[in-house]
């Protein structure tokens, strides 16, 4: 069997492609946008309509609560067991999606780390709303200073992460990081899609105009209560409820979004662009030239 894997950058126009690649190869699609995965967050998250799931069945779209804790070794498991389940009706599948971290996930293998003690990770999460990163910093570079001088420790969400498994298991977080890569039951093609920049930052601008006559304040006014769960840490939300809290005016917000999505499609392509099995396309040629690949 065949696991296509279609991605890009966000914007880059992946849904279009993927509907139809899906639909020639017969397949649904697995969804591998890490935010798409949870309820509420359509509009912000671009995911998938009401019509497209109609048209092509979508796996991962809209199965989780916003408070639920769900993560890319979660994604791995559920991904494989599904193509297991699929596999006897399908030749193919397409999995579609930018979340770097859970494409390599399914193509690569994560490593095992611990399940994390719900407790734990509420006491985590308290002290981080309460302003007290600094010293957890100080914390993981005590508890684990291999992982301390590596990791982006700018980021709260690694910081909190490396301490809950340390926490949780008694061990340094490092220790359970081996990137030992798994052998797969199937076959992987990439096929990434990409614009030049000025056309995908273009485009990006674009659609967060576009999200925003969609209503994605109002999205993001009745997410507001829920603004500390981890599902809302992204792109589009954050600055919304800033701008909710009274912090920044709306038009401030709207352009911290627009230039924090272009940073992560930036991100993205850096992300992308060290793996040499991707086989890349322009969107617009990209079908008219996947019809001697599928």
């Amino acid at each position: 069997m065949i696991l296509y894997v279609l991605l890009g950058p966000t914007a880059v126009g992946k849904t279009e492609v993927a509907l139809q690649m899906a639909e020639k190869l017969g397949s649904p699609i697995l969804n591998c946008d890490s935010r798409q995965i949870y309820r509420g967050m359509e509009i912000g998250t671009a995911a998938p309509t009401e019509e497209q799931q109609k048209r092509v069945r979508h796996y991962f779209v809209g199965t989780h609560d916003i408070g639920s804790y769900y993560s890319a070794a979660q994604y791995e498991q559920d991904v494989l067991s599904l193509i297991e389940e699929l596999r006897g009706e399908h030749r193919s599948l397409l999995l579609s999606g930018g979340s770097m971290m859970y494409i390599d996930a399914v193509c690569n293998g994560i490593d095992d780390i611990p399940s994390v003690d719900p407790e734990v990770r509420d006491t985590l999460r308290n002290r981080l709303i309460n302003g007290e990163i600094d010293e957890m910093r100080n914390e993981l570079r005590m508890l684990d200073p291999d992982y301390y001088l590596t990791a982006d420790t700018r980021n709260p969400k690694r910081v909190v992460h490396a301490l809950e498994v340390c926490y949780t298991s008694g061990r340094p977080y490092s220790s359970f990081l081996t990137n030992e890569r798994k052998q797969r039951p199937f076959d992987i093609v990439k096929i990434g899609l990409r614009r030049e920049r000025a056309e995908l930052f273009d485009r990006i601008n674009r659609r967060v105009d576009a999200m925003m006559a969609g209503g994605l304040l109002d999205e993001a006014r009745r997410l507001y209560p829920f603004r500390y769960e981890n599902a809302l840490n992204t792109v589009g939300y954050k600055e919304l409820f800033r701008c909710l809290s009274g912090e920044w005016e709306l038009p401030f917000a709207v352009e911290k979004i627009k230039k924090n999505t272009r940073d992560y499609a930036k991100k993205q392509m850096t992300w992308f662009a060290h793996d040499t099995s991707i086989q890349w396309f322009h969107p617009d040629e990209a079908l008219s030239t996947l019809n001697s690949i599928l």
